[in-house]
């Protein structure tokens, strides 16, 4: 995490004005990202040419982060998805930073969202079984010494949000 950003995150332009056209852009794109640049451009109104140069500024300024697959951990062998909140020691607030790559780095964990509140961390994992769970808290959290609390909730069912754009 650099500045607040998971690791490798680039900073989104400050400066960058979006317009309707780019809204609409974006809302194509985070509906499916395999849109290809001539029907993306067909449905916006735009020239090809023009629309692939929009798509890359908006890359460029950092509002479009990636395009990636949105796999299903249950077919990966993976069913069983909890939210674990991870609160620190005191003494351990100065590395927190890293704390946040060592736990994006662990099997199965899908997320990692660093908070202000009672809580520092809260860990997206999807695990194998109750006991895969219980020995990732147990392993990878529960045994170090920076670590002051954890609690896990179980996830029954993810709806995602709608397209911010």
């Amino acid at each position: 995490m650099t500045a607040g950003r998971p690791a490798g995150a680039k900073k989104v332009r400050r400066d960058i004005v979006l317009d309707e056209t780019d809204h609409e852009i974006l809302r194509i794109l985070a509906a499916d990202a395999r849109t290809p640049n001539n029907a993306l451009a067909a449905r916006v109104g735009l020239a090809a040419s023009t629309c692939l140069m929009r798509v890359r500024r908006l890359q460029d300024a950092g509002v479009i982060r990636g395009f990636h697959a949105d796999l299903a951990p249950q077919a990966l062998g993976r069913p069983l998805q909890a939210i674990v909140s991870v609160r620190l020691q005191p003494n351990a607030r100065p590395r927190i930073g890293s704390f946040a790559r060592q736990f994006a780095a662990l099997p199965g964990v899908l997320n990692v969202f660093f908070l202000a509140g009672v809580n520092d961390f809260q860990i997206h994992l999807a695990a194998r079984s109750g006991d895969d769970l219980r020995d990732f808290v147990v392993k990878n959290l529960s045994a170090s010494r920076d670590v002051a609390a954890t609690e896990t909730n179980l996830i029954f069912e993810h709806i995602a949000g709608t397209t911010l754009a």
